[in-house]
């Protein structure tokens, strides 16, 4: 019991020095996670107008099409109607041209519904790839701070994960899942010593029976108050010499 709570305390420590590596940072690990997030919507409204823009294209087009059709239609039914010769003929001819009038209006107004969303969707593309080219800028300079930044600790955030690795493969796989549960609730601290008899972690006070418990290192303590893992000095002078 002793070995796993050294374990999961030394855990804990490599954990601490990563955040505070990763706090050296800033905010700019999430400052470039929120401008890769909005370019990558940028670029999807665009791409989404754009088939938008050529889907109504093809729609605009073909009602247009139509329209020639139907002009040309009409025009040989009044053809057609200078040499009929009764009046049931001619009627029906003038069915069929009131039936291809009435679908060219209807095509007529649909070819300028479509002309005028294309007009909507180009003047968004417009806006919306001005929005695109200014995040595009600002995100690569952001990356290019945060990678200077992320390269004057490189080496120390290297070797602490290189530690960390080795550290999880000799914990229990139990003990690592209540510690990560714990840790992530506990705004990543998970284990704690006690301290003047109270918790490291919430400093709440620990009664002297329970750290008369915990000093003798034979099972799982948790605080009463915020349920962090509370370890005994002892523990703490172990993960020094390590």
């Amino acid at each position: 019991m002793e070995n796993r709570l050294n374990n999961l305390y030394s855990l804990q420590i490599i954990d601490s020095q990563l955040q505070e590596v990763h706090d050296l940072k800033g905010d700019l690990p999430a400052i470039v996670e929120e401008l890769e997030e909005n370019v990558n919507k940028l670029k999807l409204k665009i791409k989404e107008l754009n088939t938008t823009i050529k889907q109504l294209k093809i729609s605009r087009d073909n009602a247009d099409l139509e329209i020639i059709d139907l002009a040309e239609k009409i025009k040989k039914y009044k053809s057609q109607q200078l040499n009929v010769k009764s009046n049931k003929q001619y009627d029906a001819l003038t069915k069929e041209i009131d039936a291809a009038d009435k679908k060219s209006e209807k095509l007529e107004i649909e070819l300028e519904i479509a002309e005028g969303r294309m007009e909507i969707a180009k003047k968004d593309v417009e806006i919306f790839a001005k929005e695109f080219e200014t995040e595009g800028e600002e995100l690569d300079e952001r990356r290019k701070e945060l990678r200077e930044v992320s390269k004057e600790h490189e080496k120390e955030e290297l070797k602490l994960k290189h530690e960390r690795e080795k550290m999880v493969v000799r914990i229990d796989k139990a003990d690592l899942e209540k510690y990560e549960r714990i840790r992530k609730a506990k705004g990543g601290v998970a284990v704690v010593p006690i301290k003047r008899n109270a918790c490291g972690g919430c400093f709440s006070r620990v009664p002297p029976q329970k750290t008369l418990e915990i000093r003798q290192n034979s099972r799982f303590y948790t605080c009463e108050h915020c349920g962090r893992i509370l370890v005994s000095d002892h523990i703490v002078s172990l993960s020094k010499k390590q």
